[in-house]
């Protein structure tokens, strides 16, 4: 399925300079919401998790199905003092700015294998304070998915040491299109 027509660039928000690429047509189309959760599924079914991690709000959009799918427990990973529990948490860099990411410090047991999934794989300070969490409580995590992956942003260097996988990959003439071009995986 050709998903690209879902995803939308809108320049200079939410700060001038930056492009957000827009994915609500993507979950509001049900063929092409339940393409992307299929591809993810075929993608870690194989991995031997035992948990999806997935921080808020939109990675929840892919992770809670994608857990139901697969038959495994869901993990939310929040801004502080969304969670109601004993938490632990790891701040970050933003392209625009400082956050922090925290999670229940009793969500995943040793050993266990965790896939972490969310909409956007930027600089990869979201994905990297979630593995850390993670790795922190013991568990391994098995792979990350992104249903973007903006290729036109440097990582930072943590990130590149975990697998993975990106159903659409984002260029630098991609960010500067009025209608990105996006190679989308078939």
């Amino acid at each position: 399925m050709n998903i690209r027509q879902f995803i939308h660039r809108i320049p200079d928000f939410p700060i001038p300079g930056i492009i957000f690429w827009d994915i609500m047509d993507a979950i509001a189309d049900r063929d092409a919401f339940a393409w992307i959760i299929d591809q993810f599924k075929e993608e870690f079914q194989e991995k031997g998790i035992t948990k999806i991690a997935a921080p808020e709000s939109r990675g929840f959009l892919f992770g809670c199905p994608l857990a139901k799918d697969l038959g495994v427990g869901f993990i939310p990973i929040r801004k502080p003092g969304k969670l109601p529990r004993q938490t632990m948490s790891e701040c970050f860099m933003l392209e625009y700015g400082q956050t922090c990411m925290e999670m229940h410090h009793d969500a995943i047991q040793p050993g266990e294998r965790v896939v972490l999934i969310d909409d956007v794989l930027a600089t990869g300070g979201t994905a990297n304070a979630c593995a850390t969490l993670i790795e922190r409580q013991g568990g391994i995590v098995a792979g990350m998915g992104f249903l973007l992956d903006l290729k036109y942003i440097p990582q930072i260097d943590p990130i590149k040491k975990y697998d993975t996988f990106s159903l659409l990959t984002f260029t630098e003439e991609d960010a500067k299109e009025k209608k990105a071009s996006v190679a989308a995986r078939q």
